[in-house]
């Protein structure tokens, strides 16, 4: 299998504004492909490498504001890093967010367009996951999911119940993949996806028939003429395998 995770992608209105606060919550330099594209990754990150998931952020006229499937969540190292997160992301725009979390041991907050992410309090499992201990996937069902996502990139499972899935690379590095059960199951369009990419790139064509016989299908969101696939998964998130630009 030749499938990588290699970024997290956000409709933007601005993505070089939104792209400029994620660089600053990050501490990652920021690139851009074209006009409307930018680009977030560790500064000398070779890319693409399991050790970070990156972030690109792309223009879109209009981004409609729905209940967001894919989120992000923010790892830090101890309870004082997890104050003066919170306090810097809220300098640099961010607001609280209230979204029935409750009383939890975690913040949750909205980025400068309304994206919804939280920031951990210290927890081991994520002590060398980078900036981003976590991208989030809400579901119906994270066993099927992991059925999936698990054959699709051929992570290593760590954690498998009806309410949470967890997997991460094989080799040890990078941020996890959750799938968390949510009660609201109902498909919806998604501002953040996930960017898979074949290696080499040139096997982009095999690695999409082979989503498909896992259960995948085409999916069209007016993409046009372009060099990636976007497919969706059995419960209907879109995701783009990328090919050479």
């Amino acid at each position: 299998m030749t499938l990588q995770l290699v970024q997290v992608n956000f409709k933007a209105r601005d993505d070089s504004a939104l792209g400029r606060f994620w660089a600053e919550a990050l501490g990652w330099g920021v690139s851009s492909e074209g006009p409307g594209v930018t680009n977030l990754e560790p500064v000398g990150f070779d890319w693409p490498d399991p050790s970070a998931v990156c972030v690109d952020l792309v223009r879109v006229p209009d981004p409609e504001t729905v209940k967001y499937r894919v989120h992000i969540e923010l790892a830090t190292a101890s309870d004082a890093h997890h104050a003066e997160l919170v306090a810097r992301l809220k300098e640099l725009g961010a607001t609280p967010a209230d979204v029935g979390q409750g009383d939890t041991p975690w913040t949750v907050m909205a980025d400068p367009e309304g994206n919804v992410f939280s920031v951990l309090k210290p927890r081991e499992l994520y002590r060398d996951t980078g900036p981003i201990a976590a991208v989030v996937v809400d579901c119906a069902d994270p066993r099927a999911m992991v059925r999936f996502w698990g054959e699709a990139i051929d992570w290593t499972v760590h954690e498998l119940t009806d309410g949470r899935a967890l997997l991460r690379s094989v080799k040890g590095v990078g941020p996890y993949l959750e799938f968390r059960r949510t009660p609201d199951d109902e498909v919806v369009w998604n501002r953040v996806h996930l960017d898979v990419m074949s290696d080499p790139v040139e096997d982009q064509a095999r690695e999409v028939a082979r989503l498909e016989g896992l259960g995948a299908i085409r999916a069209d969101v007016g993409q046009g003429d372009v060099s990636w696939v976007v497919l969706a998964d059995p419960e209907g998130n879109e995701f783009c395998v990328l090919g050479r630009g």
